[in-house]
């Protein structure tokens, strides 16, 4: 299946809508992406070549994508938060030789190129743009001047923890309009169809949010695609559009949570079929928020850029089996000891997958051997334990294990119980260095309203803290943080904050 299906079946329904209305017929996306396909083929890209795409979320986004996929392209999205040098990083270390984005980014896509091997640049906003145009509203498609392949996302890794790093997969021959395991996988188990509308609220340079939007194109579906997440406009769209399915992070669902009463109430939501969240743990009481709200319709997975595997979990399932992120449905999970062993039922270990293609870390093979262990299988660097009927819990990732006078503490488990407060609108729980435990564990926390800010009130969730899990576990520090550094794919950014406040007893640094 591809887009050229939905084209010549149905030429004049809406492929891509943005919040704004703007908006793209399938035949204009098929059309467009093949003449920009042609245009690449004249610059010299041919099947494996790579293009960076820097630019915000906007249709070209997805035309630009589709004109790569179609001609056996690797496409690295870039975010466009980044500064010049941080993007000239992306687009040297990947080998792009074109980069495509917009006039927003116009300055910082070209001082990116300054020096790299990049020798072109199109810009959609520009007269680099009148083929495309004119192609997407002519009477009839463009001749095909390139040879038709199944292209490759390459995403770079968010560098929460480091400089960022390429993930790729081998180009595997699939024939020309044959859909991917995680195109099959969507469709199968989560019903992308011609029938269905998607709401994507979230930055195309992220995984998720780009894969399942080409998924669900390919599937014959509609996308609502939001330019920035807002919550009460979230409620809107999904009104408007009659949504049958979005994709969310947990903090979206936690700023939805807290609009007033009217707002929450004034839109019809009862369109949706499954809203799905991931990349980030949902604190258990807000997920059972969601579902006193929405109903049964929130679904959850596990997973990340490099599509090693992917655990899921229905609604019921995760109702009778609470905190839990599913069983394996792409690839077999095992959780194992330091040495790559697999453990026993209940035990708390690494999290692998086997019987997925392989990636490597672009041009790091130290740390693509890092992922993988003796037996071939691959780890995110995620610790949790599995229960007797396959259902994984996770626990943290290993590299935020805060280790107070001996003892292993996982903050996710703090900061799920902090963010239940409710004068808690975000917070990040970190070990800093103590004199004598080695860490004491931190809560930065973000107030809904800073005017709140008090000694009184630290001591206060200190102690709500201490009423829901061991009091060895909470904080002994908490500091009030005017804004956490999050990504939009929900992930903190625990590195930056850890630097905020790395002295020992000390005030952000």
């Amino acid at each position: 299946m591809h887009i050229a299906h939905h084209a010549a079946q149905r030429p004049h329904d809406p492929a891509i809508v943005m919040s704004d209305g703007a908006s793209l017929s399938f035949r204009q996306l098929d059309q467009g992406s093949a003449a920009l396909a042609n245009r690449f083929h004249a610059l010299g890209l041919r099947k494996g070549g790579v293009i960076a795409v820097f630019m915000e979320n906007r249709l070209e986004y997805l035309l630009t994508t589709w004109a790569a996929q179609r001609m056996g392209l690797y496409y690295t999205p870039i975010n466009w938060h980044l500064k010049p040098d941080e993007v000239a990083y992306i687009v040297d270390d990947s080998e792009s030789t074109v980069m495509v984005t917009s006039a927003q980014h116009r300055e910082t896509a070209a001082r990116a190129k300054v020096g790299s091997r990049c020798t072109q640049t199109l810009n959609v906003d520009d007269a680099d743009w009148d083929a495309v145009r004119s192609a997407m509203n002519a009477n009839t498609p463009p001749p095909v001047e390139h040879e038709p392949a199944e292209g490759q996302v390459m995403f770079y890794s968010s560098g929460t923890t480091g400089k960022p790093k390429g993930i790729k997969r081998p180009l595997d021959g699939r024939e020309f309009g044959t859909p991917s395991s995680v195109d099959k996988f969507l469709s199968g188990y989560y019903g992308a169809s011609a029938a269905a509308v998607y709401l994507s609220p979230a930055p195309m340079y992220h995984a998720a949010p780009l894969n399942w939007c080409m998924a669900f194109l390919r599937a014959g579906a509609r996308i609502v695609c939001m330019r920035q997440f807002d919550p009460a406009e979230t409620l809107h769209l999904i009104a408007q559009h009659r949504v049958t399915h979005a994709q969310f992070v947990p903090t979206m669902f936690v700023r939805m949570l807290k609009l007033t009463d009217a707002e929450r109430t004034a839109h019809d939501v009862s369109s949706l079929k499954m809203a799905v969240h991931a990349a980030a743990p949902c604190p258990p009481d807000v997920k059972r928020a969601m579902f006193d709200w929405w109903g049964p319709v929130i679904h959850e997975y596990y997973g990340g850029s490099e599509a090693n595997g992917i655990c899921a979990v229905a609604p019921q399932d995760w109702l009778s089996h609470p905190g839990s992120v599913g069983k394996a449905v792409l690839g077999v999970a095992h959780v194992c000891d330091e040495d790559g062993n697999a453990l026993p039922v209940g035990e708390t270990g690494h999290i692998y997958f086997s019987g997925m293609p392989p990636f490597e870390y672009f041009k790091d093979p130290d740390k693509t051997r890092g992922a993988y262990n003796a037996q071939g299988w691959s780890t995110l660097g995620d610790i949790g334990h599995m229960d007797t009927e396959g259902y994984l819990y996770l626990t943290d990732r290993k590299a935020f294990m805060i280790i107070s006078g001996g003892v292993n503490i996982y903050p996710q488990e703090v900061e799920n119980a902090l963010i239940g407060h409710p004068a808690v609108m975000d917070v990040a729980v970190i070990g800093v260095p103590h004199p004598e435990l080695g860490e004491e564990v931190l809560a930065a926390v973000q107030l809904r309203d800073t005017a709140q800010a008090s000694d009184a009130l630290k001591a206060e969730l200190i102690t709500f803290c201490r009423e829901r899990i061991a009091h060895y576990k909470c904080p002994r520090r908490v500091e009030f943080d005017a804004n956490l550094p999050r990504l939009p794919n929900g992930k903190l950014l625990k590195r930056l904050i850890k630097t905020r406040y790395a002295v020992a007893g000390g005030a952000p640094g």
